[in-house]
């Protein structure tokens, strides 16, 4: 019962779906903002309590559904990330903001609650919460992630903190309170998550003298702009505190968004939503305006900004339709070892698009964005492995493989598709629990295709598996009914709700 819903195969186990599931979903975005201002142990810090509760009211505006959380203990705080972490996994975009003390570590960045008293380097790591921490809890979003700290410190005492020392050093470069000196260490996110500081490494985040900090400022200016994609908010936000500074604080950011185009303010007035869609038309709605500073970027070495700029001379609805220069941003973007424009260009060489068929080069291009684990290359490789195509021999037992890989990214579909094939009793180390988990965490990751079959054919899975669906929606209280594998009106709310549907 291997289900693919990209790449058509006409296989005996194939099975197609076209109908559709209307339903009305919960929210699209949510983010978490978090705002320390009364330590008790350590310096106070005047303006993040606003920084926090001012931002809240501008993601609150443009259509977050927004948890604050405002001088937190350790404890307070990690139960409202755990709580966050589990409403993230269904929502497009999770996004959270710190506004307070940090202290990099050993290489380690650490958020601090206001209850901490850390002496020593193992105080701060044990009492405070750390970037890692924070990237795990918006991990599962299922298109974007964005953690934003407004707050840079560094431990450059070693293994004593003396933070009045700290503060001294830095209010002897300005005449502004500061969050910091030094700055925090550089981040390295996983694919699909931004980390934005208030400064570079390095750098002190400036406090601010009006009210807010200059950064939280400049983002609720720049987030509260209609139609700005969310590459260029980030650019104009770091022109806009490098302004107000006088070049002494300079955001930055790490990690690398999707391809798709992004809005945190979606829609301009009179004008068609552009937040979601294929690529090509989405990003064919940039003004010309954005089109150009997305130019300006991926002269900088932005590949992302290629890769968006290839997506809309892709559109044939749009008059700079070139599939010719598509091709080559694509392999800008490549010899910078974007895994998604390898995914990309793959396609063309695939289809003779833009370029002449070459099957040889396209496996190259599939290959070099699966070994940088993108899930999606290692999917439809796992279709090649199985069907036999661009010159690979039919290898079902490579293909298992593949899929697995893909499935433990969490690609949805690959995960259903592996649990159709635990299911079918080719994978020997495997059985029902395994098949209801990789459905469970499907329905989690965001598929309509694997909602809409688990609802409209669920006897597809043998009656044990679908018990221990039942049992998985019922550990996350999903689901109260009885655990008898009979798929009906109760059990179909529970993948409703695991689905994050209302």
């Amino acid at each position: 019962m291997l289900t693919h819903f990209g790449r058509l195969l006409f296989l005996p186990l194939i099975i197609m779906l076209s109908s559709t599931v209307i339903a009305v979903a919960g929210p699209e975005r949510v983010a978490l903002v978090l705002g320390m201002a009364d330590y008790e142990a350590i310096t106070p810090l005047t303006n993040t309590r606003n920084d926090a509760e001012d931002l809240a009211e501008t993601l609150t505006e443009i259509g977050f559904d927004v948890t604050l959380g405002i001088d937190l203990t350790e404890a307070e705080l990690r139960a409202m990330m755990k709580d966050f972490s589990f409403r993230s996994e269904t929502a497009d975009l999770a996004l959270i903001y710190f506004a307070g003390h940090g202290i990099e570590v050993q290489g380690e960045n650490f958020l601090i609650p206001i209850d901490a008293r850390p002496r020593s380097n193992l105080d701060v790591q044990r009492q405070s919460v750390s970037l890692k921490e924070l990237l795990k809890v918006v991990e599962k979003a299922r298109v974007m992630r964005i953690v934003i700290l407004d707050s840079c410190r560094d431990n450059p005492l070693g293994g004593n903190i003396d933070t009045e020392a700290v503060v001294a050093e830095a209010l002897a470069q300005t005449d502004q309170a500061t969050r910091g000196a030094g700055g925090l260490a550089p981040a390295n996110p996983d694919r699909g998550t931004l980390v934005a500081f208030a400064a570079r490494d390095g750098q002190v985040a400036l406090d601010g003298t009006r009210g807010n900090s200059p950064y939280a400022r400049a983002l609720m200016e720049k987030m509260s702009k209609p139609g700005l994609e969310i590459s260029l908010m980030f650019r104009q936000v770091r022109d806009a505190v490098l302004q107000e500074t006088g070049n002494l604080q300079e955001p930055y950011t790490y990690g690398s968004l999707t391809g798709k185009p992004f809005y945190l303010n979606a829609s301009l007035e009179g004008e068609p939503d552009i937040s979601g869609g294929e690529p090509s038309k989405t990003w064919s709605k940039l003004r010309p305006d954005q089109e150009s500073q997305l130019m300006a970027l991926a002269n900088l070495g932005d590949t992302r900004s290629m890769i968006g700029l290839a997506y809309i001379r892709l559109n044939p609805d749009d008059q700079r339709f070139d599939p010719a220069k598509a091709v080559e941003f694509l392999e800008r973007a490549v010899a910078k070892g974007s895994p998604e424009a390898q995914m990309e260009l793959a396609k063309l060489y695939e289809q003779g698009i833009g370029v002449q068929v070459d099957e040889a080069r396209a496996l190259e291009l599939y290959q070099a964005a699966a070994a940088q684990d993108f899930a999606d290359a290692i999917n439809d490789l796992g279709f090649l492995h199985y069907q036999g195509g661009l010159g690979l021999r039919p290898n079902p037992t490579k293909a298992l493989e593949f899929f697995e890989r893909a499935a433990e990214l969490r690609h949805p579909e690959a995960q259903f598709n592996f649990a159709a094939l635990i299911d079918d009793g080719l994978i020997a180390d495997k059985g029902p629990k395994d098949a209801a988990r990789y459905l469970y965490e499907a329905l989690r990751s965001g598929s309509q295709d694997v909602l809409n079959l688990l609802l409209e054919r669920p006897t597809m899975f043998a009656p044990e598996t679908r018990r221990e669906l039942q049992a998985q929606l019922q550990a996350y209280n999903f689901y109260d009914g009885s655990l008898d594998g009979d798929i009906g009106p109760g059990t179909k709310r529970g993948i409703r709700a695991a689905y994050g549907l209302e």
